[in-house]
């Protein structure tokens, strides 16, 4: 119910207050302003009628939106948030601010719970907006400059006689800094030379040490599969990979075969393993005596991803049965992955 309020103590209330110097958040008024609802509409309005929220939600069309954005020459991938009501689609080029500074970006979708399971909780820095014929330019002008930039540091960096190989620079779009993409297998101390670095370019210099693995990230194109290599496209982590992990697979054992662009085992190796080695687990090892529908026999060999078994009965016939056949195990046999689980022992 709306309540009546004398209007000479609403004027007396705004007087008071403009005679003090105070001013209520969110409220201008002219000095000398008499009407109560002119000076102070809010305040007015929270009088006359209680019922009405002193505060108000946030609508949902004016929070902010978040967006997965893959962005920089290593092609992170990371949270960022933008400062309005934008809303950007896969594949939009942004300009971003990260923690190394203003760079262009790609939007990947629209940030979920799901995708924080992946990256992890946390925002990575916000988008300041789509990708202007500016920006264009401007980065069409660092590439031009990039090859130039490159022969400068590493001669600077030959003149130090430091061990290591320079595989690339890039220069961030707000010019924030100079990142130079360095491989090496020991840690070298680049504290003299970043100074001479920032001396002959006039900007900030960041050098990052990288892999093997690394190198082929940023400098590969196309794997034997005939697809780009997978680091330079959805891999953010390369978790190691080993040679039981072929075997267990029964892959070619030919290094040449198995070896990707970065000269050490492919990560694909890796894609599989774990329902590998799940139905490993699973199925009778080879050796051991099972009883099926068809009668008893002795496991002979094992199909891990079809999860079926080879068994060889009394009579000598050899046939494959599926998992699911299998009414018991009378005796264990050597695992599949025997030999696999003496190497994880020894190592």
């Amino acid at each position: 119910m709306t309540r009546l309020v004398c209007h000479s103590r609403l004027c007396g209330f705004a007087n008071h207050v403009e005679g003090r110097g105070e001013v209520l958040p969110g409220v201008r008024f002219a000095k000398g302003v008499a009407d109560p609802q002119v000076a102070f509409p809010d305040l007015a309005l929270r009088v006359l009628s209680p019922s009405l929220p002193t505060r108000t939600a946030r609508s949902p069309e004016l929070m902010e939106q978040r967006y997965i954005v893959r962005y920089g020459l290593s092609r992170h991938v990371a949270e960022f948030g933008t400062r309005g009501r934008e809303e950007y689609t896969r594949g939009t080029q942004v300009v971003v601010r990260s923690d190394r500074g203003h760079e262009v970006g790609e939007v990947l979708c629209a940030a979920t719970d799901r995708t924080r399971e992946f990256l992890g909780a946390g925002q990575k820095g916000s988008i300041l907006r789509e990708v202007s014929d500016t920006d264009r330019t401007k980065l069409d002008q660092l590439t031009a400059r990039a090859p130039e930039e490159f022969r400068q540091a590493r001669e600077l960096l030959q003149r130090h006689g430091l061990a290591g190989q320079l595989l690339d620079v890039e220069h961030l779009l707000g010019d924030d800094r100079l990142v130079l993409h360095y491989v090496s297998e020991a840690r070298i101390d680049f504290r003299e030379v970043v100074k001479t670095l920032a001396g002959h370019f006039g900007i900030r210099i960041e050098m990052r040490q990288v892999g093997l693995r690394d190198e082929a990230k940023l400098l590969a194109d196309y794997g034997d599969c005939g697809k780009p290599v997978c680091c330079n496209t959805h891999l953010r982590e390369m978790p190691p990979v080993s040679m039981k992990m072929a075997k267990l697979q029964k892959a070619s054992l030919d290094p040449a075969k198995l070896s990707g662009r970065c000269g050490r085992l492919k990560c694909c190796l890796r894609y599989e393993y774990d329902t590998y080695e799940e139905h490993r687990r699973e199925l009778p090892g080879v050796g051991a005596v099972v009883v099926t529908r068809r009668g008893q026999g002795r496991v002979v060999g094992q199909e891990l991803l079809a999860k079926r078994v080879l068994v060889q009965y009394e009579d000598n016939r050899q046939m494959l049965t599926d998992f699911a056949d299998v009414v018991t195990v009378v005796s264990k046999g050597r695992s599949a992955g025997g030999e696999t689980d003496r190497e994880e022992r020894d190592a």
